[in-house]
Parts: C-alpha cells; sequence; structure tokens
C-alpha cells in the first residue's frame, strides 16, 4: 500500500512537472483571451454605432464575431496543452462546407442582407426600383425586402439578388423632378402655351417653390407642338405631383383656349 502510494505521489509529480506549466499557461491564455475578446467586441460595438450601422443587425455581428474569436482560442489552448487540433479543424471545416452547401440560397440572402443593412443603399420608406418592380420599402429583414407597389401590392424580393443587381433610389435624394409631355395642336401660338403651362406648374401645390422648373419645346410635327415640362418636387409627392400637373394643364389649356393636336386630311385619305 506504501509503495502504491509513493508511486502515485510520484507519477503526480511527473505529471504536474511535465503539464502543470502547460494547465498554467492555457488557464492563463484562456483568462486573458477572453478578457480581450470582451474589449474588443465593446470597441466594435462603438464603432458600429459612429458608423450608423442599422441596430438591427449590430447584435448579430458582435454575436458571429464573438462566437468566431472563442472559438479560435479554445483551439488555442487546446493546443497550448499539447491536443492535436488539426482533427477538430478539418470536422468544422467539413461541416462548415456542408451546411452551406446545404444553405447556399439562404446564405446569400442573409449576406446580401447584411450588405444592404450595413452599406443603405436604401432606406425603409424610399422608393426604389429593382427587378423589375418599383415601391416603397416596407421593411428590410435580413432574408428580405419587402416593397409596397403604388397599387398597394406587397412585393418580397430576396436580398440576395439586390445585393448585386441594379437599383434605382428613386427618392434617395429627397427631392425628385417628375417628367412629362404634353402636347398641343400647332395652330396655338408659343408665347400662350408657354404661359399655360408655367401657370400650371405655379398652380401645382406640390411643385417646390424654390427650384427652377423647365418648360422646353421639343418637338414639332405638322399637327401638334410637343413640350417637355420638368417639375421639381420632394420624394413622397412624386405621383401626387405627376397627376396633380396633368389636371393643372388641362384647366389652364381650357382657361387659355388651347386647342389640341388636329388630324389633317388629305383627298388620298377621303378616297374609299
Amino acid at each position: 500500500m506504501n509503495v502504491d502510494i509513493a508511486s502515485l505521489k510520484e507519477q503526480l509529480l511527473v505529471g504536474f512537472t511535465q503539464y502543470g506549466g502547460k494547465i498554467l499557461l492555457a488557464i492563463l491564455a484562456f483568462s486573458v483571451g477572453r478578457v480581450v475578446i470582451g474589449k474588443l467586441s465593446k470597441l466594435l460595438l462603438s464603432k458600429m454605432n459612429s458608423s450608423h450601422i442599422d441596430k438591427d443587425v449590430q447584435p448579430f455581428l458582435i454575436s458571429l464575431i464573438t462566437v468566431g474569436l472563442n472559438v479560435m482560442l479554445l483551439l488555442s489552448c487546446a493546443g497550448i496543452l499539447g491536443i492535436q487540433t488539426t482533427s477538430f479543424v478539418a470536422v468544422l471545416g467539413a461541416a462548415g462546407l456542408a451546411v452551406g452547401l446545404a444553405l447556399q440560397g439562404s446564405l446569400a440572402n442573409f449576406a446580401g442582407g447584411v450588405l444592404i443593412l450595413i452599406f443603405k443603399p436604401y432606406r425603409v420608406g424610399d422608393l426604389i426600383s429593382a427587378a423589375g418592380f418599383t415601391g416603397h420599402v416596407e421593411s428590410i429583414q435580413i432574408f428580405n425586402t419587402v416593397l409596397v407597389t403604388p397599387d398597394n401590392k406587397t412585393i418580397i424580393l430576396p436580398n440576395g439578388q439586390l445585393a448585386t443587381a441594379p437599383i434605382t433610389n428613386i427618392s434617395g435624394k429627397g427631392v425628385i423632378r417628375v417628367d412629362m409631355v404634353f402636347a398641343a395642336g400647332n395652330q396655338n401660338d408659343l408665347a400662350t402655351l408657354k404661359k399655360a403651362l408655367s401657370k400650371a406648374v405655379n398652380s401645382c401645390e406640390s411643385a417646390l417653390k424654390d427650384r427652377a422648373h423647365d418648360i422646353l419645346l421639343t418637338k414639332m410635327t405638322e399637327n401638334a407642338l410637343h413640350f417637355d415640362v420638368r417639375v421639381w418636387t420632394v420624394s413622397t409627392k412624386y405621383w401626387d405631383t405627376y397627376y396633380g400637373m396633368h389636371e393643372a394643364v388641362k384647366a389652364q389649356f381650357d382657361a387659355h383656349q388651347i386647342q389640341g393636336p388636329q388630324i389633317k386630311l388629305t383627298i388620298n385619305d377621303l378616297k374609299i
């Protein structure tokens, strides 16, 4: 019994001498690593706030980075203890590859959502045109973006597609120009036509008063004069301005007795 106790003490002494330093070093590395990861997470959160990264995506990014750093820390501590980590890395790599292949489409949409939330090519409330659809952004989710069209249809677009495809942010600048074309008969006086169109612009409530609007004669045919009318308005009033201008132009044309284009028939047109 005494021999066994002495042998056990000797083995413990040898084990402590051989592995004690590594264990203490691994514990120290783990403790310091945890403190560093905590401080780094707070620093990243502060940087995200100063960079105005979306509040919805901040917790997820911090968690993702923290988990990755903790895994690296555990592998480093295992390496200090003399544990072969090659097999663990291979298993993690294989598992990650399998999950990536199984969720390839979802991961692409997820990555697109993260990029959209970080770089903000559009925000909630913006009027955008993408993937053949035009509408106001109702919400930006982690996998999809929800649009509401002017006729109140809900369109759900995958973020993976939006992150790589061209997007027109119609209302991104806050002010937008509404381009319209109006025609009148060429028998009308040019000055009277421009005066009527100018009054129509001034009577449009949603047209900005501090912007110069364009009334340009762009085309003349044998029976009509065509005008490009470009009116500035705030982005949220785009459709109000578009339809309001058509009503205002009709009212001014009637007030100034402006006639529409007339079709001129020739002798050949009258032949049966």
